[in-house]
């Protein structure tokens, strides 16, 4: 857990803005949420998931940027849920 949660910290760090401007979820199909429900630019926009292995440890990396102040929510998903995802939020994002 440890090791995403430094992917996501570095990412956010090297695309700018404060942990408030990110929204931060679980996905069991990771792609599809972010580019789908969100509406996250694939090309342009600042985005990353990575594969947790288990809902628990999903849920986990979620509640960590979540008390770090990235938007979301938790309780989502489902125990297929076993990635975490994070993006940059823009004008044509949707949370």
């Amino acid at each position: 857990m440890n090791k995403i949660i430094s992917e996501i910290e570095e990412h956010i760090k090297k695309c700018g803005g404060g942990y408030s401007a990110w929204y931060c979820g679980i996905a069991s199909k990771p792609k599809d949420r972010l580019f789908e429900d969100h509406n996250v630019n694939e090309k342009s926009g600042a985005w990353i998931y990575r594969d947790a292995t288990t809902d628990t440890a999903a849920r986990t990396i979620e509640d960590y940027f979540l008390k770090k102040g990235c938007k979301g929510g938790d309780g989502g998903g489902d125990r297929q849920s076993k990635y975490v995802y994070a993006y940059k939020i823009t004008s044509t994002t949707k949370q």
